[in-house]
């Protein structure tokens, strides 16, 4: 499957990942479990995603603490902003806050799915611009956003949020989730191939049931870490 998936998708083939993938999926796992999952493997996707996206350069000089100078590092792009999307994707901010050498900004989006169309309904954008800028003013799009949400499925809600920031003047997109279906990482990617690049934690092969959810999955990862399983 890897082999025919578009070249901008990666998924992780870490064995402690799959591991806690494992733990996720399961209908016994609680709240305070499930969040704790979502942020570890969060965490090994922000890894592998960081570790290919990002580059290294050299700054200032500094001191250690037993006075000897050294050369500082620091990384580029500068300008990159988080973009969870709520409510699930608020449970992977916390990962990538802690992988990044210095505070950036986040900028949530809010997406529900339509029950009856499946289709994407934006109902709150706090992104600095809804349309590209014309000038290059401070608090503009950023040079990188990373785009938060633990389940890719339909693949409709991660095209939506690629085309607002596509719009907004962002010059590249990562897509970070946990877990996605064929079809929809493959729709996300496809949305903009020059432009985005997708990392998953894993990706199952049983396609969507008749709610667009994918099989076996995880459910519905919002409603497990807020509780309101059943709402």
């Amino acid at each position: 499957m890897a082999s025919s998936l578009p070249h901008n998708i990666s998924v992780s083939t870490h064995p402690c990942l799959a591991a806690k993938l494992s733990q996720l999926r399961s209908a016994s796992t609680n709240a305070r479990d499930t969040k704790a999952l979502v942020h570890e493997i969060a965490l090994i996707v922000g890894c592998e995603a960081l570790g290919a996206s990002l580059k290294l350069h050299d700054g200032p000089e500094d001191k250690s603490p037993l006075g000897y100078t050294y050369t500082t590092q620091t990384i580029t792009p500068s300008e990159i902003s988080l973009v969870p999307i709520l409510r699930s994707g608020l449970g992977m901010v916390d990962a990538l806050q802690t992988l990044l050498p210095a505070p950036v900004p986040v900028h949530h989006l809010g997406l529900f799915r339509d029950p009856t169309t499946l289709q994407p309904v934006e109902y709150y954008n706090n992104l600095p611009f809804h349309h590209a800028p014309s000038t290059n003013e401070a608090g503009g799009a950023a040079d990188l956003a990373i785009i938060l949400d633990p389940i890719i499925a339909t693949g409709g809600t991660a095209v939506a949020a690629i085309q607002t920031l596509r719009e907004a003047g962002v010059g590249r997109v990562l897509l970070l989730a946990v877990l996605g279906s064929v079809e929809g990482v493959r729709r996300a990617a496809e949305e903009w191939a020059e432009g985005v690049g997708v990392w998953v934690g894993g990706l199952d092969e049983g396609g969507l049931d008749e709610r667009g959810m994918i099989k076996p999955g995880v459910g519905d990862v919002g409603d497990r870490l807020f509780l309101t399983v059943g709402k």
